[in-house]
């Protein structure tokens, strides 16, 4: 029989199973935290910080400072997943934490990806007869555009519509786990074509998806 004790989360085969690896990792994390001073707003700005270092690491172009970026991108994700799961965990949600934590991520992806395309710039003034540095702005907006409609299509049609696909606890996102990779072979332009041409094409897919869910739902 398996004990559950106040230091961990309650255990639940089926919603463990709706979860992605990192967020399960972060709920556990966190409980310790549900009763104490640290609020879901206060992890949302520690990831908004190490965000933005990361985006600070990648715009110096060498190679140490890009595979710092990758580490603190790495650590970037991970937090993202701790507000949420703190707020849960401890019951302290809010319209104003939910928001702050959407502009985070914006932020976040917008700078992180032009940080790519000005690092990349430093090494090369084009990629496929386009500046890096609007290379990385653009697929920073796409990613951007797909948070929003994502958030919409959660005000529409509830949280469970605008849920990621996932295989084996992995999302789509998760891909970025493997920017240390990138950095460490030295595929950072590569990675950063790749992103410029998958991101568009995912928005595009994203727009499609809103404008299904807004046409099923009751006027």
């Amino acid at each position: 029989m398996n004990s559950v004790t106040s230091d961990s989360p309650p255990v639940s085969a089926a919603s463990d199973a709706e979860l992605p690896w990192d967020a399960r990792l972060a709920r556990h994390l966190v409980w310790p935290l549900r009763h104490g001073p640290v609020t879901p707003n206060h992890l949302t700005t520690v990831r908004l910080g190490v965000g933005v270092a990361a985006a600070g690491a990648f715009m110096h172009g060498g190679y140490a400072w890009m595979n710092l970026g990758a580490l603190l991108l790495v650590i970037s994700n991970f937090l993202d997943h701790t507000d949420g799961e703190l707020a849960r965990a401890s019951g302290k949600t809010s319209r104003l934490g939910h928001w702050y934590d959407l502009f985070s991520d914006a932020l976040v992806t917008i700078l992180l990806f032009t940080g790519i395309g000005a690092g990349v710039g430093m090494r090369t003034h084009e990629v496929l007869q386009v500046p890096p540095l609007g290379l990385g702005l653009f697929t920073g907006l796409a990613v951007a555009l797909i948070f929003y409609l994502r958030m919409r299509i959660e005000g529409v049609a509830g949280k469970s519509a605008s849920r990621q696909g996932s295989l084996g606890g992995f999302q789509t996102e998760d891909v970025l786990y493997l920017m240390p990779i990138v950095t460490l072979c030295n595929a950072t332009a590569p990675f950063l074509i790749a992103a410029a041409i998958g991101a568009p094409l995912f928005a595009l897919w994203v727009v499609f998806d809103y404008r299904r869910v807004t046409r099923l739902q009751p006027r």
